[in-house]
């Protein structure tokens, strides 16, 4: 199978990088640095963005500037990355975990509305593999609850929610450009916001305290260096150039892919509600109807057919062997269980491909269900 490598680069990234290179400040002060943080908030329909060296950091940067800490409580998914999680427990708060919906893959807001608490101080929704989680409904529980909204977006650049941006809706919206999401420079992140107070003081604190117009070496709050590079930038600069033609074409390969197995019943897709108007394919995402073995079994002949197929997390959040250690609190959670055993997902990289590999794609999907044969174009 002819399937595309990732992360790409061209000319582009190199004349860009030429530029960092022959100047005199490659650290985060270059005006690359600033450019990407105006054009990528703008992008994702916020006023401000403030970047840092990976999009762990800035989940934690967020939960800072909103003085969430001990004996706080903050929702999040029973599936996610790590650091969604684990963000919350190095703020001092603690992680409460809930359900996901069946087929979207994403927090279920009636789970999250049955964990709210007295302690609860935030919700933390993750927009899963690039389909927007139900911001509708979170948004709408955290005003009547008093409640911050954060967006861990890592996957989700460009994700449109009833035509509104990922990390437009909530305090902030957090997003990574590690190695592998559709906008990479190896690591990198960034928080968006509408809320010019937090975007201050987010800045100020991933600047080492700073306060812009002050001196260099007045620190006027507890800060650290959370800052993005100019090489960083610059990569992202050059990446971004490319966001919209790449997010086109592995939407029109998603469907075109999924169009053709819609007679295969062994498969259920991630679900898309009509709010959805925009997602990032950062993963194709589909559940088996047979169980355990046969997805292991689907995915290992995809992978020995050179098509990359992971077959979903081993566990859920709580179930890693740091939460034996760290405090946390678990709703049941069992269709976050059932996916562990029955879920996988292709990676962004399959979806740009060409037709004609997508065809065989396909055709070696049904030859694995068994379904009648399909004419390859």
């Amino acid at each position: 199978m002819q399937i595309p490598s990732w992360p790409q680069s061209g000319e582009r990234e190199a004349e860009l990088l030429r530029m960092v290179l022959e100047s005199p400040q490659w650290g985060g002060f270059h005006p690359f640095v600033a450019e990407f943080e105006r054009s990528f908030a703008e992008y994702q329909h916020s006023p401000f963005g403030i970047s840092a060296f990976n999009g762990t950091v800035t989940l934690e940067l967020a939960l800072s500037v909103l003085g969430i800490g001990v004996g706080d409580e903050v929702i999040v998914p029973a599936i996610s990355f790590i650091s969604t999680a684990t963000a919350v427990v190095r703020a001092g708060a603690l992680p409460v975990f809930v359900d996901i919906e069946e087929r979207s893959f994403n927090i279920d807001p009636e789970r999250v509305r049955e964990a709210i608490t007295p302690r609860t101080r935030a919700i933390i929704v993750v927009h899963f593999g690039g389909a927007m989680a139900n911001v509708g409904a979170l948004c709408q529980m955290c005003v009547e609850n008093g409640l911050y909204l954060i967006e861990d977006a890592a996957h989700a650049h460009g994700a449109e929610w009833n035509y509104r941006r990922a990390g437009s809706f909530g305090i902030a919206g957090s997003f990574s450009f590690q190695n592998g999401k559709v906008l990479s420079s190896g690591e990198g992140g960034m928080l968006v916001t509408s809320d010019e107070v937090f975007a201050e003081k987010a800045r100020s604190i991933a600047n080492c305290g700073r306060t812009p117009g002050r001196g260099f070496y007045q620190h006027d709050r507890l800060g650290t260096n959370f800052r993005l590079t100019a090489l960083q930038a610059a990569v992202l600069l050059a990446q971004f150039e490319r966001l919209n033609e790449q997010i086109e074409t592995r939407t029109a390969n998603a469907h075109l892919l999924r169009g053709l197995l819609s007679d295969t019943e062994e498969v259920a897709w991630q679900a898309e509600p009509g709010e959805i108007t925009r997602n990032s394919f950062y993963l194709l995402l589909g559940r088996l109807s047979r169980g355990t073995r046969a997805r292991d079994e689907f995915c290992s002949r995809l992978a020995a057919a050179g098509v990359p197929c992971t077959p979903f997390y081993p566990h859920t959040l709580y179930q890693n062997p740091v939460f034996r250690e760290a405090s946390c609190r678990i709703s049941p959670c069992p269709v976050s269980e059932a996916c562990i055993r029955d879920a996988f997902w292709l990676p962004h990289r399959v979806l740009l491909a060409d037709e004609q590999t997508i065809y065989e794609i396909a055709t070696l999907i049904r030859a694995i269900f068994g379904a009648h044969p399909m004419m390859v174009r």
